[in-house]
């Protein structure tokens, strides 16, 4: 339960900033009807939580093989980790266009596997991120983390897809930018316990 748990939370601090997945789905909040934007959510959870598979699974599989690998992701990792939250708490937000009109089912599923799966940023903040604490969990506990940081995927994008729809009027770029702040501090936290693990492996 506690790595599980672990993974939640490192899950939600991964995926509630605002960028690209996030502008995506809160877009189509404001556009559409309340089914139609969890169906966006939806089709956008299928593909971050795919990504993030690929990238614990993936990356984390060849570290665990490498002990050389191990401790040059952690280090990497963890300053990328800690320059991500920095990032969020300096980060400008834009406000949101309100003006778009509903996609097709076509396109807003080649739209959500773009914003996930052609976004450079994504995959190496998700290779890193969840590559270097795969090394750092024990390997019976590495399921239960992972399921965590899916579940808080879903529990995220479909929140967020109710809450715009509920309060649209009232979410603005200032709403957005105490998200990234939030963020931010936690992720900054997570890059300092990598890179505590990097020191305890030297």
């Amino acid at each position: 339960m506690e790595y599980f748990l672990q993974g939640l939370t490192m899950g939600l601090a991964y995926v509630a900033p605002i960028g690209l997945q996030n502008l995506f789905v809160i877009n189509s909040a404001l556009t559409n009807t309340r089914k139609r934007a969890l169906i966006t959510a939806m089709i956008v959870i299928f593909f971050d939580v795919s990504l993030a598979l690929a990238c614990f699974f993936g990356i984390g599989a060849l570290m665990r093989r490498y002990e050389w690998l191990q401790m040059l992701i952690l280090l990497a990792g963890s300053l990328i980790v800690i320059y991500i939250g920095i990032g969020l708490l300096r980060s400008k937000v834009e406000e949101l266009d309100r003006t778009k009109g509903s996609l097709s089912i076509k396109k807003t599923i080649s739209s959500a596997c773009v914003v996930t799966w052609f976004n450079p940023q994504a995959i190496i903040d998700g290779t890193m991120m969840l590559g270097a604490f795969h090394v750092t969990l024990p390997a019976t506990q590495s399921t239960p983390f992972i399921i965590g940081v899916s579940v808080a995927s879903c529990l995220w994008f479909t929140g967020l897809t109710l809450t715009i729809s509920m309060f649209s009027s009232r979410f603005n770029a200032k709403t957005m930018k105490i998200i990234n702040v939030a963020c931010g501090l936690v992720i900054i936290i997570y890059g300092v316990k990598l890179f505590i693990n990097f020191i305890t492996m030297v």
